[in-house]
């Protein structure tokens, strides 16, 4: 919380611009950093476009597991693309401004398509729930039209979940002080910038993030457990370590991207040193869309034979 005399809000002009301060001052490092980042943000959207032309044109992949890995690809693409072109442009850039009203579009795509990426992984662990610990009734279940309901459904329930805190933090009050402690407009730096009293506004956005990032995550864990339990009772060692070594790949991949949007998000203040909180935001920002692609597609057989038959395809037309 930041309040400010009113005296001093009145008398200063408000805020029309940030700077985003981002990671260092030295060129030589920011010139490093700008090359990691856009290598893995080009494989990033690299990796998401063939896990969605593969799955789009492969019929085989026509399932609701692939076309629930579809949506996560696009959503994946838009989630990275909020944050990083403009980070990259920031690293090479002298100014490193962003508008009031781009920042807040920034923040608003980052908080839905955060939130739909949460709902999309719970509906997801649910699917290979019911496949693997009810086979025989998965086709019965999971019809099209429940798959299109938890599609669409977390789509909606994203768009609608980020305008609350974007809504309550273009309300606040920004003083003549401009400068953004990160390389992207996030939550709580921008709390921490305000010269309102922001009790009211951190108190709100901490029981929605507790209530999405909660409730996401432990019906994607309850759903892994069930599934493990169920993979404990096949009785060939090579089936149960073929179906624990992909389900252990996507735990890792949703405990890594829970884990640090909680420890950002689901805590009264901002008590994390600056430098710690942006390397958490990498994480979850940069590395995590890389990460999926590689963790839901290139591990799974069904994707890699698919891929080979596209592939193989191509060379017979040229």
């Amino acid at each position: 919380t930041n309040p400010r005399s009113f005296q001093e809000m009145t008398n200063v002009t408000a805020v029309l611009e940030f700077r985003l301060l981002g990671f260092s001052s030295s060129p030589h490092y920011q010139i490093l950093l700008f090359t990691v980042f856009l290598v893995i943000y080009f494989l990033t959207i690299m990796g998401n476009i063939i896990i969605i032309s593969v799955v789009t044109l492969e019929p085989q992949l026509h399932s609701p597991m692939y076309k629930f890995l579809r949506n996560l690809s696009f959503l994946e693409i838009c989630y990275t693309t909020t944050i990083v072109p403009k980070m990259l442009a920031n690293l090479v850039s002298e100014r490193k401004t962003i508008s009031f009203s781009e920042c807040m579009a920034q923040l608003y795509c980052f908080v839905f398509l955060g939130a739909t990426e949460c709902y999309l992984l719970a509906a997801m662990a649910y699917d290979r729930f019911l496949a693997i610990c009810d086979p025989l009734q998965y086709i019965t279940s999971m019809t099209v039209e429940f798959y299109t309901c938890l599609t669409v459904g977390s789509w909606v329930t994203g768009v609608f979940t980020g305008l609350l805190p974007c809504l309550m933090i273009s309300r606040l009050h920004f003083c003549s002080y401009n400068l953004i402690d990160h390389f992207f407009c996030d939550i709580p730096p921008l709390l921490m910038l305000s010269c309102s009293d922001t009790t009211v506004t951190e108190v709100v956005i901490f029981i929605l993030s507790l209530m999405v990032l909660s409730s996401c995550f432990l019906l994607t864990l309850v759903s892994y457990l069930f599934i493990i339990l169920s993979i404990l009772k096949i009785p060939s060692a090579s089936g149960r370590r073929k179906t624990f070594s992909t389900c252990s790949s996507h735990l890792m991949v949703v405990t890594i991207y829970y884990c640090t949007m909680i420890s950002m998000y689901v805590r009264p203040s901002s008590s994390l040193p600056s430098q710690l909180n942006k390397g958490i935001s990498v994480l979850y920002t940069v590395i995590t869309p890389l990460l999926n692609p590689v963790i839901y597609s290139l591990r799974n057989k069904g994707f890699k034979d698919a891929l080979g038959r596209i592939v193989a395809r191509y060379h017979q037309i040229h």
